[in-house]
């Protein structure tokens, strides 16, 4: 099998897989073809690959020649229809939301899968890019955070005084905020967290942060490790809560998502007002809307002199290590549908394979796309 990698968009420096990781995949007996210059903002270049028997070409050969191809973001959408049919493309396209590419992909007889969509059961978490993306986010949002701030982190015992250590209010300790607690800590900021799942308060008390707890909160174990929509009247206690302890932080981090939702609004633009002076928010939510009331994407703007960023992008702003995470997940996925011939074998039998594929032989192949919408059927 033939087995194509696509340079990213210029916003994102990260490559699919990096030189170790199409080592392995020749290994299992296909050819690689690297489009020119992909792995360069992660400092992996087109020697290193071409070195262990990549073959180095244009995009549009990759796209013409690979059977399988390999992205981290989803085509251009022009570049789709040069797709001839029965490729197979692995990306992450999130098809809960775009439904009219999963009906191109069933159209042109596309074999589609998408790493967002990987079941988060044990023996899959070797291959959830969410959750090795996320750890990448929560550490960066910190470290960012640290920057805009005109306070230290930790508590300072000096000549001139004593400076008192930051506060830091996580929102969701999902493994994005769980990180980001563990990294404000090592900083040496004071932590409080909060989370509509109470399970989480002893990860949260293990890395040294405060658990915020509301009571009344429902739960879901079927919702695959993410927070699950509350009561109305859960969500009026929730936010009293969340704002009055947002307005004695110097740093709030938001990281609160609900698959295939906007995200909830858990600070209002009224809280902000009376924050302190010279403290930040990190809205690692904006892409899907921000937790924060005032967030814009890709933005950072300023009200009352709080600083509020959103970005959703921290992963590209580590390349080499998200890279190598999120080329480690893809193989650990490709080893299952990949024989000793270098063959695609899909067993839907499996449940991570039924999972991640969306699209095979005209069909919705993930039970949650299938049911997303009638127009899929």
């Amino acid at each position: 099998m033939i087995i194509g990698v696509l340079k990213e968009p210029d916003f994102d420096k990260r490559v699919s897989i990096l030189p170790d990781n199409a080592k392995t995949l020749i290994n299992l007996k296909n050819n690689v073809l690297l489009e020119k210059g992909a792995g360069e903002k992660s400092y992996c270049f087109d020697e290193d690959y071409n070195v262990l028997g990549v073959k180095i070409v244009d995009r549009k050969k990759v796209l013409n020649d690979s059977d399988l191809i390999l992205s981290i973001n989803p085509l251009d959408e022009n570049e789709y229809d040069l797709l001839n049919e029965k490729k197979a493309i692995l990306t992450a396209f999130y098809p809960l939301t775009n439904s009219e590419l999963v009906i191109f992909f069933i159209e042109k007889d596309i074999t589609s899968f998408s790493m967002d969509m990987v079941p988060r059961v044990t023996k899959a978490q070797s291959m959830d890019i969410l959750s090795s993306m996320a750890t990448v986010a929560g550490y960066k949002a910190v470290l960012e955070a640290a920057n805009h701030l005109p306070f230290f982190f930790p508590m300072f015992m000096t000549a001139a005084g004593t400076i008192r250590p930051s506060k830091v209010l996580v929102l969701g300790a999902g493994v994005a905020g769980l990180q980001a607690i563990a990294t404000a800590r090592k900083l040496g900021a004071v932590v409080e967290a909060f989370d509509v799942r109470s399970a989480v308060k002893e990860e949260v008390e293990s890395l040294g942060g405060k658990f915020i707890e509301v009571e009344g909160a429902k739960e879901n174990n079927e919702a695959g490790g993410y927070a699950v929509e509350q009561t109305e009247e859960y969500r009026q206690k929730q936010q009293q809560l969340i704002q009055d302890h947002a307005k004695k932080a110097n740093i709030v981090i938001t990281t609160a998502q609900v698959p295939g939702r906007k995200a909830p609004v858990l600070i209002v633009k009224e809280t902000v007002k009376d924050m302190i002076p010279g403290s930040v928010i990190i809205d690692l939510a904006a892409s899907t809307g921000g937790n924060c009331e005032l967030t814009k994407n890709n933005e950072i703007v300023e009200v009352n002199n709080i600083k509020i960023i959103g970005n959703s992008n921290y992963p590209s702003e580590i390349p080499f290590d998200a890279s190598k995470m999120y080329g480690n997940n893809i193989i650990n996925f490709l080893e299952t549908i990949i024989d000793e011939n270098g063959n695609m074998i899909l067993d839907f039998n499996d449940e991570i394979i039924k999972g991640t594929c969306i699209t095979h032989n005209k069909k919705v192949i993930n039970e949650k796309v299938k049911s997303n919408g009638s127009d899929l059927d």
